[in-house]
């Protein structure tokens, strides 16, 4: 009997981080595969299990399915690439170099977060528009004859690439930080040169933080919606997001081809992640121990003032370039301009507009309910990240890698998909959150899990889990040993995850455009139906308010992150 319930015990954590996993990730995903298979849709009284078949797969072998297909997975995989090179190659120099002006290069390295995807494609489309975009007009002006086309496949690529990129450099910057130097120092001392310390050594000890960056860069860009709809739309470029969004706004309704659509990329993606973690798991990647952890420097030479100037190009190209867009064109007094001589006018620039906007009650109401889902769904997230890293990595609970494949489903699914089924899931559920923020909390949480899950698993890690076993073993209960070691060591990387979670949440518009209603409208939808309705100059005065909310989001963040980890200490 004491054996049972010593089981019992043991699976306790498991199932209940089952129990809420299947509410937040499963039964959603249930209905998407319901409705893939059915001639119905889920609603009120009816989940939709009449006409069972194959028959919505067989959009794939249409034109406009297999294009869709193939120009997710060229843009998908070239964003990641160019993300990946940025991303990393920022976290190296503000980490592990003597490049000049570090702090700045950590700064340019997050500052784009402060801008959604949504908000760059917006920027970028007044940029490099052929016809009236900023850029163009300046070209003009010089006498150049030359015409920028953000309406491109390299144009979405590049945007993608932009604001995707500091994902990775928050993850390996966090990876870099924690390195033990004693490991570069024993590849130092049996005759390793810099050059291969850095490639046998160093670069491979951060393999979990580069592999889960890629991942996550790769399905992200391939599931985004907003640039996609800005950019790739008036290029004709279909990619599956937007390709489902027209399956979903079809008249009447093709949601049940749309389901289709998803079922087949969560396979793809579900396979891609488990190849990762495969590779992930094949080796250890230990790095923070008892010792004291102060990585050297890797001195630049000749290349500290060319690695300067690359990260102020990427600062230039992601931050100042597209903020000054917005703010031209928030300001200016006529929709059309054909010169730029002709903003210098008396009168063509006024505030008046974003003024207005700031005070308007739908932009103080959209506001409050983005600040308030993004933080309760991101310190929720993060501890919840913990629960299910510290499961999988630190004990032997069966079923443990069950809980890890669940945690990390949503990353295959689009989330205008999965926002779908999280629609399905609360309108037939006997529970009243729908129409409230708690729904939106609860779709951030199931959408954004799969982020903050490997954010805090690259963390764990890389700490030895014998000084944790060390502390219990001198007499402290496992819980004390966690919150006083396991936690103080992990902070940067739980921060990372917090900060993560807070800007993606204020970020997310595709999974939140079936959930919300007229009293629950977020920031994201407030930009997005003013760019819908043609009001540019409400999208982008919109877009500038919403940037500094997510800026004052993101240093309240890092404050009460400092905080918490000094009362730790």
């Amino acid at each position: 009997m004491s054996a049972l319930i010593g089981r019992l015990r043991r699976g306790l954590p498991t199932s209940v981080l089952l129990l809420v996993l299947g509410v937040l990730v499963i039964v959603p995903m249930l209905f998407i595969a319901l409705a893939a298979f059915s001639s119905e849709i889920p609603r009120p009284g009816s989940i939709g299990l009449s006409g069972l078949s194959f028959d919505n797969f067989a959009i794939f072998g249409s034109s406009q399915a297999l294009g869709a297909v193939g120009n997710s997975l060229l843009i998908a995989g070239s964003a990641s690439v160019l993300a990946l090179a940025i991303g990393c190659g920022l976290a190296f120099l503000a980490a592990r170099t003597d490049a000049p002006g570090r702090r700045f290069i950590y700064f340019a390295g997050i500052a784009p977060m402060f801008l959604p995807s949504l908000v760059g494609a917006l920027a970028w489309s007044l940029l490099g528009s052929p016809a009236t975009g900023f850029l163009n007009l300046l070209l003009h002006g010089a006498g150049l004859d030359i015409t920028l086309n953000i309406y491109s496949t390299p144009g979405l690529v590049m945007v993608l690439a932009l604001y995707y990129a500091p994902y990775a450099f928050l993850l390996v910057h966090g990876a870099l930080s924690l390195m033990n130097p004693d490991l570069e120092e024993a590849a130092f001392v049996h005759g390793g040169t810099r050059r291969r310390t850095l490639r046998r050594v160093t670069f491979p000890l951060a393999l979990p933080a580069i592999l889960g960056s890629g991942i996550l860069i790769f399905a992200l860009t391939m599931e985004n919606f907003p640039v996609a709809q800005v950019i790739g739309n008036p290029a004709q470029i279909d990619t599956l997001p937007s390709f489902i969004y027209r399956l979903m706004n079809a008249s009447p309704s093709r949601g049940n081809e749309a389901a289709a659509v998803a079922i087949v990329l969560t396979g793809v993606l579900l396979i891609v992640t488990a190849i990762q973690q495969r590779a992930v798991l094949r080796r250890k990647f230990t790095t923070v121990t008892g010792k004291g952890v102060k990585p050297k420097k890797v001195p630049l030479g000749r290349w500290r003032l060319p690695a300067l100037a690359a990260a102020v190009a990427y600062f230039v190209l992601a931050v100042v370039l597209p903020l000054g867009a917005l703010l031209i064109a928030s300001l200016q007094n006529s929709p059309y301009v054909a010169s730029l001589g002709q903003l210098t006018e008396p009168g063509a620039l006024s505030f008046y507009a974003l003024g207005e906007m700031i005070t308007s009650p739908d932009f103080l109401q959209a506001a409050r309910n983005s600040v308030l889902t993004a933080v309760l769904a991101g310190l929720i997230g993060t501890a919840l990240s913990f629960a299910l890293a510290y499961t999988v990595y630190r004990t032997g609970a069966a079923g443990r890698r069950v809980l890890e494949f669940a945690a990390m489903a949503p990353l295959a699914v689009p989330a205008i998909v999965l926002g779908l089924g999280l629609l399905w899931t609360w309108l037939v559920m006997p529970l009243p959150v729908y129409g409230t923020v708690i729904v939106l909390i609860v779709a951030f949480l199931a959408v954004f899990l799969p982020q903050g899950y490997r954010g805090v698993s690259a963390s764990i890690l890389q700490v030895d889990r014998d000084l944790e076993d060390s502390a219990v073993l001198l007499g402290a209960h496992r819980v004390k040993a966690v919150t006083k070691v396991t936690l103080p060591l992990m902070r940067v990387g739980m921060v990372s995850t917090l900060l993560l979670l807070l800007m993606l949440c204020m970020r997310e518009l595709s999974a939140a455009l079936f959930l919300f209603t007229s009293d629950t409208r977020l920031l994201s939808i407030l930009i997005f139906d003013n760019y819908d309705n043609g009001a540019m100059q409400g999208a982008a005065s919109v877009s500038l308010l919403y940037c500094g909310v997510i800026g004052i989001i993101a240093l309240l963040a890092k404050t009460l992150g400092a905080r918490t980890v000094d009362g730790a200490r």
